[in-house]
């Protein structure tokens, strides 16, 4: 009788398929899985599909002049496209409402991170990892005023921190129900100064530092990806293409 030899799982990536293969194959497969979360996140709100986009660029800058490798700024930024995906569960007409939530709504509003975590988890993808943890922490605030636990300071992921701190800039210069669109140095002067709503105590000290000092780029940045037309997605799919490794 022919014995046919136990194969493990592993071997196809050693012998089937080049072990690289197998690797930038599976690394493809799991920003496929981002992009397709943030066209399920556009259909859902137009406008956040365009802000996702915007967030991963400005992301970008600040995790490279942060100082990160070039592989972990771009897990960083394409897992920041992300961040917002618990808004799904989020009803439009609270998302879009034009004026105050009410207690109830508000409620329902912070639950968002939590939501987001609990789509991402129990992943074995770095990449999936990283945007969970950006999803869950990043409306925590440095001095402990955030939600959903009211981390502070270490506590909170540092790709989280970066990540707030490009959320809250895309907001100031995007138009809002409760707001009208703020220029270039209104938005730095509100990040620096603060005001009704938003403190410089909500940011790492050393990341609104690293703004102050490039803040240029992100006007650069936002103006180039604001121009842009046709859907976000489309814009996604280039930006969350995986670069090979060098």
């Amino acid at each position: 009788m022919n014995v046919v030899p136990f194969k493990h799982p592993r071997d196809r990536g050693r012998r089937g398929m080049p072990a690289r293969l197998a690797s930038s194959a599976l690394q493809t497969a799991y920003y496929e899985t981002v992009r397709r979360l943030v066209r399920a996140a556009e259909l859902h709100d137009l406008e956040t599909g365009a802000h996702l986009c915007r967030i991963s660029h400005l992301v970008s800058v600040l995790a490279q002049h942060h100082g990160f490798a070039r592989q972990q700024a771009e897990m960083i930024r394409t897992s920041a496209a992300l961040h917002d995906i618990g808004k799904l569960a989020v009803a439009r007409a609270i998302l879009n409402k034009p004026g105050p939530l009410n207690s109830g709504e508000w409620r329902l509003m912070r639950q968002h991170p939590v939501i987001g975590a609990g789509l991402l988890e129990g992943t074995l993808s770095p990449l999936l990892h990283c945007a969970r943890e950006i999803a869950l922490s990043h409306h925590e605030h440095w001095d402990g005023s955030g939600y959903p636990f009211g981390l502070s300071g270490e506590e909170i992921p540092v790709s989280a921190r970066i990540v707030m701190l490009c959320d809250q800039y895309d907001a100031l210069r995007s138009v809002r129900p409760y707001k009208p669109a703020y220029d270039h140095d209104t938005a730095c002067r509100i990040l620096f100064e603060g005001d009704d709503r938003t403190r410089p105590e909500h940011f790492d000290p050393r990341l609104l530092d690293l703004f102050r000092r490039i803040h240029w780029r992100f006007d650069g940045v936002w103006k180039r990806w604001k121009r842009r037309h046709g859907p976000s997605f489309t814009l996604l799919a280039e930006s969350c293409t995986p670069h090979p490794a060098g």
